[in-house]
């Protein structure tokens, strides 16, 4: 009480302008159990109960002294009955202390009981004017909102009606003398005063009800206000995966009403693969484990044109769900079978981002690989010919002491010549590489007679090709018309073609180096029956340092840099390239060249023009397009 008064003080001395009610809710409020505090509807159901008996109490003990001064003393009955009205204060008080709502309910259907029997055996038992608050008793009860309550209410009500029934016919009550006025006037009292309670116990239900209402509504506001804007999707399972509840958001996640995901139109919508995996997470939070988690793919519908009946692999999106067993709110709601309840998640957005950080770690694996493999090459090319130019130059240098002669001079600068120009042409292709790589090798183009250069490129490969022991084979039609170009570049596309051949061609074998018109192209090809290339290293062919076999098994020396400057070659002529081949029998490789090259920069005053080359593997390239197939 003391915490009472002080709250009441601190509200009316800071708030002189509030109104008493809400001036009596926030003292009302002060006295509230810590349990009650935090739930509004909790919080209603005890102020209901505190509020009219603090107040009825206090007003009655206010009119005690008015009371005494109209009637005169007292009798023990009257005294009696207002010192009963400090039980109102204690069940108060019990409810503040501990909370325990329907405890105190019964209590207080007890202290009214029991104020009622007090009053009707001193005024004439089942005919007194205070017996008919007896049925007021359940009616009370029902604000508690509790079947045990009005049940124990209800049969206190009966029990104390047949306990007066029994005393009026054993003749057990005092007899009164009253004239029949006094007992119609306190007949029509006992009446009155029913009513006005139960009016007052019929306003206070309507007050609770219409709290719940608003508590209702506010809760579905907010239901609806996630429901509506949350983008995870929370869903409702049996152990099977049927679906029993799930939120509107999912129509947005997926693109279909609600009504077609419950029972198994999610599952159907289960990605076939990944459905085993969704299907053991939900039986394993049934079964009262951990909380599970399990990412799998979801059809979703996507608005489309006119042809609807395309599919693609779009139309799936990754989710992440993670569900836990259901725990039911009360024993009542327990249900025989386990459910789940499940929290669903697009990632999408984050798995493409794993897949292009794997193709980018894929890609510097295969950086690394090739950069292993070009040193590894690199070293072997560059090693052979310098072992050779430091052996017989230091022969050479000791001519002296091995009598060498003229001739075996020669031969010795020979060899040495040749080994240097071999180191030159491995440099210049690895140069050659890097600018087209880098976007600055020049071509300069202008008209020049194709069968000139293929027959000039022939004779020289020739000589290799008879020591080899490989019959070369040119045929080009005389009337070749010219084209425009660079023949520099065109007799580099030639020359790494046909030394290819002749290199992966076995002793007896035979190349042939053929050309022809078709519509606006040139089309140069160079057959081999030679080794052939496996239908696995076809798709790498043209790649920077690659060469088809593994490093252990190969048996020819190079850079693996020929084909892929005539892939980037051809390139730069707007051409395509396409590689036909078989191992064991042979290769073809199909060169086609514009007869008009066109570039796409305008030409400065030199006539020079730098162009873009092809990129590499893994790369798009929208200017052209380099066929390769098997």
């Amino acid at each position: 009480m003391e915490a009472f008064r002080r709250v009441c003080y601190d509200v009316g001395r800071s708030a002189s302008d509030v109104t008493a009610l809400t001036l009596i809710q926030d003292c009302l409020d002060a006295l509230l159990h810590p349990s009650a505090r935090y739930d509004a509807l909790t919080r209603a159901r005890h102020r209901a109960f505190m509020g009219p008996r603090l107040l009825g109490s206090l007003v009655a003990f206010a009119a005690f002294p008015v009371y005494l001064a109209i009637r005169g003393a007292p009798t023990a009955l009257e005294v009696l009955a207002f010192a009963w009205l400090v039980v109102p204060i204690l069940l108060a008080y019990f409810l503040s202390r501990t909370g325990r709502y329907e405890a105190a309910h019964v209590l207080s259907s007890i202290a009214l009981a029991g104020l009622v029997m007090m009053i009707a055996i001193a005024t004439g038992g089942i005919g007194s004017f205070v017996a008919i608050w007896l049925a007021l008793i359940p009616l009370e009860a029902a604000l508690s909102a509790s079947r045990r309550v009005i049940g124990f209410a209800s049969a206190l009500a009966v029990s104390c009606v047949l306990a007066l029934i029994a005393m009026s016919y054993l003749g057990v009550l005092p007899s009164l003398d009253s004239g029949a006025t006094a007992h119609s006037v306190l007949m029509a009292s006992g009446i009155a005063s029913a009513t006005l309670y139960a009016a007052g116990i019929a306003f206070g239900a309507e007050a609770l009800a219409r709290t719940g209402i608003s508590l209702l509504n506010v809760e579905e506001g907010r239901y609806r206000l996630l429901a509506r804007n949350m983008s995870d999707v929370i869903s409702r399972h049996k152990r099977n995966g049927a679906v029993q509840f799930i939120l509107p958001a999912a129509e947005v996640l997926l693109g279909v009403p609600v009504s077609e995901l419950r029972d198994h139109g999610l599952f159907e919508r289960v990605h076939v693969s990944d459905r085993p995996a969704y299907l053991t997470a939900l039986a394993a939070a049934a079964l009262g484990n951990d909380a599970q988690s399990v990412e799998f793919r979801l059809r979703r519908e996507v608005a489309r044109g006119p042809q609807r009946e395309a599919r693609h692999p779009a139309d799936f999106m990754w989710v992440e769900m993670r569900c836990r067993p259901l725990e039911p709110v009360s024993a009542a709601t327990t249900s025989e079978e386990p459910e789940v309840v499940a929290v669903m998640r697009d990632i999408t957005e984050r798995k493409h981002q794993e897949q292009a950080l794997e193709l980018a770690r894929a890609a510097a694996e295969r950086a690394d690989a090739a950069r292993n493999r070009f040193l590894a090459t690199v070293s072997h090319e560059l090693r052979t010919p310098l072992n050779a130019i430091i052996g017989f130059s230091e022969m050479m240098v000791q001519e002296d002491a091995l009598l060498l002669d003229a001739a075996r001079r020669k031969e010795y600068a020979q060899l040495i010549n040749d080994s240097g120009q071999h180191l030159l042409s491995v440099v210049n292709s690895i140069l050659d590489m890097s600018k087209m790589e880098s976007g600055n090798f020049e071509i300069v183009p202008e008209p020049f007679a194709p069968r000139e250069v293929l027959l000039n490129s022939s004779s020289l490969l020739a000589l290799k090709a008879r020591d080899s022991g490989i019959e070369l084979v040119t045929r080009v039609p005389e009337d070749l018309p010219q084209i425009t170009g660079d023949p520099r570049a065109f007799r580099q596309i030639v020359l790494n073609l046909v030394s290819n051949a002749i290199k992966f061609t076995e002793r007896g074998g035979r190349v042939t180096v053929s050309a022809r018109v078709e519509g606006s192209r040139l089309m140069l090809r160079v057959t081999d029956n030679g080794v052939g290339i496996a239908q696995e290293d076809l798709k790498r062919i043209g790649d920077p340092f690659f060469q088809a076999g593994k490093t252990y098994q190969r048996r020819h020396e190079g850079t693996g840099l020929g084909l892929s400057i005539v892939k980037s070659l051809v390139a730069l002529h707007r051409g395509e390239i396409d590689v036909q081949s078989k191992v064991e029998e042979g290769t073809t490789v199909t060169v086609m060249l514009p007869l008009t090259f066109v570039s796409e920069v305008e030409p400065s005053s030199d006539n020079v023009a730098t162009l873009t080359p092809a990129l590499r593997a893994g790369r798009q390239d929208h200017g052209h397009r380099v066929k390769k197939s098997a």
